[in-house]
């Protein structure tokens, strides 16, 4: 039986994205994604918000570094992908992405400083400090889905 591997995200940026050009020119861009849930627990109402990594290749790559910054709302719909490597003290460590297939913009474009249209306003605020966006050095060099920056 196969598996299925499909991963679905609202979020907004945590920051613009970053993007790099791999060998061959291939673009590719990595950011941030702040996912936010808010429920009632007894009454108290509690917001929880989780971080993704989220990778972008050529084409969708180009989109996210021309029209997204930080705090854009953004669909994501892709799948996860870990990789690990061993840092400089020879600990073994893991990241989980999401490699994106599909990306939808959930804002208006600002042409000209105005409005195209009613923009959603983000509700996610960014704590940058508490997050490590480090890419460790790639893993595999035949695998393309891993990248090191």
């Amino acid at each position: 039986m196969r598996g299925v591997n499909k991963v679905v995200l609202v979020g907004n940026l945590g920051r613009d994205p970053d993007i790099q050009y791999i060998e061959g020119d291939i673009p590719v861009a990595k950011f941030p994604l702040a996912t936010t849930e808010i429920r009632k627990v007894n009454g108290n109402v509690i917001s929880e918000t989780e971080w993704h990594t989220i990778v972008l290749w050529r084409g969708l790559a180009d989109l996210a570094h021309k029209y997204l910054k930080k705090g854009s709302l953004v669909y994501v719909e892709g799948k996860l992908r870990t990789r690990s490597w061993e840092d400089k003290d020879k600990i073994k460590r893991f990241q989980t992405e999401v490699i994106g297939e599909n990306l939808i913009m959930l804002e208006k474009r600002k042409e000209n400083g105005n409005e195209t249209g009613d923009a959603i306003n983000p509700a996610a605020e960014s704590n940058d400090e508490n997050i490590d966006f480090e890419l460790p050095p790639r893993a595999d060099k035949d695998d393309d889905t891993l990248l090191s920056f």
